[in-house]
């Protein structure tokens, strides 16, 4: 049976391999996708992709993916520092979350230094660029593992 992850991504994220190179690459979000799928494929996972600049369709897919997920990769975007909405989303479920970043937030602005997502979050992986998704894809293998 195959598992499914949710990869959730937030506002101006589908401007990626254009927006600001030198802060979050040259790579493209459905390049990120491709990604994705590639490293999780022989681990038995199916992946759901999406991205919104509407911060209520984020907090209706992490509710849903709490149903039929065995994970959710969240990048946030901007709404990371903003929203509480998202905050209790994650908390309400049972479906462990990694929060992801592209960029090392804590090498930005003073604002991008708060998540309201990381304190509710299995774990946070940031400032690795696009493989950051790949490590989140091998850390919910791993809390899947029991390891």
């Amino acid at each position: 049976m195959t598992k499914k992850i949710a990869v959730f991504n937030g506002p101006n994220l589908n401007l990626l391999g254009t927006r600001e190179p030198d802060t979050y690459g040259t790579t493209s979000l459905e390049e990120i996708n491709a990604l994705v799928v590639e490293r999780a494929k022989p681990l038995g996972f199916e992946i759901e992709f999406r991205q919104s600049n509407i911060e209520g369709e984020l907090v209706d897919w992490v509710q849903s993916a709490d149903k039929d997920c065995v994970g959710i990769i969240l990048n946030a975007a901007a709404y990371t520092h903003t929203s509480i909405a998202l905050h209790d989303a994650v908390a309400a479920i049972d479906t462990p979350v990694i929060e992801v970043h592209l960029s090392n937030v804590f090498a930005r602005e003073e604002y991008r230094h708060h998540s309201y997502i990381s304190d509710v979050a299995a774990g946070v992986i940031c400032g690795f660029g696009a493989t950051g998704y790949m490590l989140a894809v091998d850390a919910i293998a791993s809390m899947l593992r029991g390891n």
